[in-house]
């Protein structure tokens, strides 16, 4: 949402005051994906992520997901992590090309097993960016090829797991892997990578409809948001924050929230873009946010800017600007937990009604150490900017933390750890952090 940087702020509570409690029924979990995590890379046909990292420079450790957490054969440790920490569900993801080879589903069966055994809701993301090698966001088919691939999915697991999510972060994997090259599948496109953000919208909703007819009762999308906060009141600046939010939040949340493309956008679509929306907005039961940080932006200006760290070429209509005297991680980005309280309280006026319940699928940071002080104040100052939310009238019905486990961060290779839990990058051996503990802890004040 683009608005005003100077929004008056919640004030934070006392150090040390409980986190107020949220409603009976709030679901609590932690989210990973399965090529950052799983390894067994031989075991699975190779996926976009696999050919673009053998490419040298692509990753800057070098590093690629092959061996990863070794989750597929320690998931057994992953699944009593996970129960000792006290979730209520866990969302993982399910990856296409392990499913595409022989016995790649007895994986997710053995899974899905083993955390219903512990208590834990399974809660599978059934695209998190790795794509089949031999298929192509750029093409319609491979939408409908995501159809049925979620069809074989959904009959395999249906009796036992309940709640799905159709795709991870389509504005993210439009944007990093399609636009700007900086992720799989590694193209440049600017906006000609438009292409790739409606087919899987479109996939999205083919998905919605396959799930359905299988049974399912709830099912939900994972968008990335966060508010756009215009570097100054300067005309220029806000024209520039106002295209920026539509392309990273309105673009992908109307369509399936409202039915339709912002303003204009349509018309830059392939296909027969008013019978796609139709399918795209199919009915959700809750509506996903990942949410890291806000972005302030502004005109153009020499020198360029980048996003998340990420270098922005030159000729785009806005530049992205530093959000100073804020704490950053170890992945530069500003920690803002108030910005969530925004980004939700704006969703519900600007959607209104038409807003599906809220689950705020990803959110964490990254921080080196075990005795992780600087991610236990992150996430209580976010949980607490939640409940501020919630308190304010919004619909929210989950929070999942990202992530469990330390991992493979994309082109980031092994240098930045996201996780509860520290994967020791020689053994593999797991060890709980102080934000695992603390996490617990809360977990169980809440009940």
């Amino acid at each position: 949402m683009a608005t005003d940087a100077g929004t008056p702020r919640p004030v934070a509570p006392a150090p040390g005051a409980p986190v107020p409690r949220f409603p009976d029924g709030f679901l609590w979990g932690v989210s990973t994906s399965a090529h950052q995590i799983e390894g067994a890379a031989g075991q699975r046909e190779a996926s976009v992520w696999d050919v673009f990292t053998a490419e040298p420079g692509r990753v800057k450790d070098g590093s690629t997901a092959a061996v990863a957490c070794d989750h597929y054969h320690r998931y057994a440790e992953d699944v009593a992590l996970l129960s000792g920490l006290g979730v209520d569900a866990y969302r993982f993801s399910v990856s296409w090309p392990r499913v595409n080879s022989p016995g790649g589903l007895d994986f997710y069966d053995r899974l899905v097993d083993e955390l219903c055994a512990a208590g834990v809701r399974p809660v599978p993301t059934l695209f998190h960016w790795d794509l089949p090698a031999s298929l192509d966001w750029l093409r319609r088919d491979t939408a409908e090829r995501f159809a049925a691939y979620v069809a074989v999915v959904a009959e395999r697991l249906g009796d036992r797991v309940g709640t799905w999510i159709t795709l991870n972060e389509p504005a993210e994997h439009t944007l990093l892997g399609h636009a700007l090259g900086v992720h799989a599948p590694g193209r440049q496109l600017l906006f000609d990578a438009l292409p790739a953000a409606h087919h899987q919208l479109l996939a999205h909703g083919l998905a919605v409809r396959a799930l359905r007819a299988a049974g399912a009762t709830d099912i939900g999308i994972a968008n990335s948001h966060g508010p756009t906060w215009p570097a100054s009141a300067d005309p220029a600046d806000t024209e520039a924050a106002g295209f920026h939010d539509l392309l990273l939040n309105r673009l992908f949340a109307e369509p399936v929230i409202l039915g339709r493309y912002p303003e204009g956008m349509d018309a830059l679509m392939p296909g027969d873009v008013e019978a796609d929306l139709r399918v795209i907005a199919e009915p959700v039961d809750w509506y996903g946010v990942n949410y890291y940080a806000p972005t302030r932006v502004g005109a153009p200006r020499d020198g360029g800017s980048e996003y998340g760290g990420v270098p922005l070429p030159a000729g785009l209509p806005f530049s992205v600007r530093e959000i100073e005297g804020r704490p950053v991680t170890d992945f530069g980005w500003p920690v803002v937990p108030e910005g969530l309280t925004q980004l939700l309280t704006d969703f519900r006026d600007r959607y209104g009604d038409r807003l599906p319940p809220v689950v705020i699928t990803e959110n964490g940071c990254s921080y080196e150490g075990v005795d992780d002080q600087e991610r236990i104040a992150y996430l209580d100052g976010h949980i607490r900017a939640l409940h501020t939310a919630l308190a304010a009238g919004v619909d929210v019905r989950g929070y999942f933390v990202w992530s469990l486990l330390d991992n493979f961060e994309w082109a980031e290779g092994y240098a930045r750890r996201f996780g509860l839990v520290h994967v020791d990058r020689e053994t593999l051996r797991r060890t709980p952090k102080a934000s695992y503990h603390w996490f617990r802890d809360l977990l169980r004040a809440q009940r």
